[in-house]
């Protein structure tokens, strides 16, 4: 099946397709055909073009390589007792890493985190702007690009754990929620804490 690209730079083209497919191409866009029907994309998990520095909060979760449940198990029931965290070898790693990134940083700080069997969640708030200076090395030279703040401390959070794990225990991406507003942050927060409770009614829950 042939793939047709047609890349137009003027105002406005009409295309028919041999199935008579009307397709309407915009200025200087490029659209891949297959039959007259547009490719599917794959979704990004993270806000494309979302500037990633102001003065918010971030709900972030980072899934464990192919989810397996290496980080910690649950005592109790979750009914009528709350149940206890028992964090594995590598939940330690990831519990250490979390807090000492945590006060690393005079102007990130990650207010509320939980760390389940396959996976992990943070509130990150990032208190200011950064425009003179790379807020993940103290440099004042080569500012940090305004948009890959968050992405930067996940990348280097992820490298830290698996450095000291002697693996890679992470899955590639990470799945990002931008906060909006004090109603929000305080459900977030609320589900971050209670979610050991609920471990069975989890979507990344599996036996």
């Amino acid at each position: 099946m042939t793939i047709l690209n047609f890349v137009w730079c003027f105002q406005f083209s009409t295309v028919f397709s041999k199935n008579q497919h009307l397709i309407n191409l915009c200025t200087c866009d490029k659209i891949s055909v297959v039959m007259g029907m547009k490719l599917p994309k794959r979704k990004s998990p993270r806000m494309a073009g979302f500037d990633y520095s102001t003065n918010t909060a971030y709900f972030i979760t980072i899934c464990t390589d192919k989810k397996q449940k290496i980080l910690c198990d649950f005592v109790g029931d979750g009914v009528y007792d709350i149940p206890q965290t028992n964090l594995t070898v590598y939940g330690k790693i990831v519990q250490k890493h979390i807090e000492k990134m945590s006060s690393q940083y005079d102007n990130i700080h990650i207010d509320n985190y939980v760390i389940m069997p396959n996976h992990i969640h943070m509130i990150i708030k990032i208190t200011e702007q950064f425009e003179n200076r790379n807020i993940l090395n103290g440099s004042s030279q080569a500012p940090t690009p305004t948009n890959a703040i968050i992405p930067k401390f996940v990348s280097l959070f992820k490298r830290y754990c698996n450095r000291e794990c002697g693996k890679n225990i992470w899955q590639r991406s990470f799945h990002d929620h931008i906060i909006r507003g004090e109603k929000d942050y305080r459900k977030i927060y609320e589900y971050i804490s209670s979610n050991p409770s609920l471990w069975q009614e989890d979507k990344f829950y599996s036996d």
